[in-house]
C-alpha cells in the first residue's frame, strides 16, 4: 500500500516560460507515479494558443514518445480538429496527470485511471501551463482537471451532449 505522505503539490517554479516549467516537471516526484512511467509527459503546442485541449493522463504511446496525444486518442483528436477546420499546431495539448498510470498485463501495460491524489499532485503543472498559455477556450476531453479552472464550468462532454440534443430536436 502506498503512503499517503507520498502525495504532495508539485514544485511548479513562478515563471512565465512554457520552456522552464517543462525542464522542471521532468525532474517531478510529487507523488508514486514517476516511479514506473518512462518519462514525465509535458503539453506542447503553441503557447499563445486560444484553444487548449486537456486530456485525463498520457496513454502508452504517449508515456514512450514523451509527447501528449500522440497514441489513439491522439489520432481521433487529430481526426476531430481536421473536421472542425482547427489546426492542431495552433492549439496546446496537454494532461491532467504528467506520468502514465498503469498495471502490467503480461506484455502489455493497462491504463489505471489517476485517483484525485495523482491529480492534486499534478495540478500546479497543469495550472502553471494555463497561466502562461491563457487560453480563451479550455477544454478537458476526459473528466474536468480537479483545478480552480475548472469551478463552475462544464466540461467539453456535456456542452457536446446538450449541442447534439438540441441539433437532433432541431432535425426531428
Amino acid at each position: 500500500m502506498t503512503n499517503s505522505l507520498e502525495w504532495r503539490p508539485a514544485p511548479a517554479p513562478a515563471t512565465h516560460d512554457l520552456a522552464v516549467l517543462r525542464r522542471a516537471a521532468k525532474k517531478c516526484t510529487a507523488c508514486p507515479l514517476h516511479r514506473h512511467a518512462t518519462q514525465t509527459v509535458f503539453g506542447e503546442g503553441a503557447s499563445d494558443a486560444s484553444l487548449v485541449l486537456v486530456g485525463e493522463q498520457p496513454g502508452d504511446a504517449e508515456d514512450r514518445t514523451g509527447q501528449p496525444f500522440v497514441g489513439p486518442a491522439g489520432k481521433l483528436l487529430d481526426r476531430a480538429l481536421e473536421e472542425a477546420g482547427i489546426d492542431r499546431s495552433a492549439t496546446y495539448v496537454t494532461n491532467a496527470v504528467k506520468h502514465f498510470k498503469w498495471e502490467p498485463a503480461g506484455k502489455r501495460r493497462i491504463h489505471r485511471k489517476p485517483g484525485a491524489r495523482d491529480m492534486a499532485a499534478c495540478r500546479p503543472w497543469l495550472e502553471g501551463e494555463l497561466r502562461i498559455v491563457r487560453p480563451r477556450v479550455l477544454c478537458a476531453s476526459a473528466e474536468r482537471p480537479h483545478s480552480p479552472w475548472w469551478a463552475g464550468r462544464r466540461g467539453c462532454s456535456a456542452t457536446a451532449a446538450r449541442f447534439s440534443s438540441r441539433t437532433s430536436a432541431r432535425a426531428r
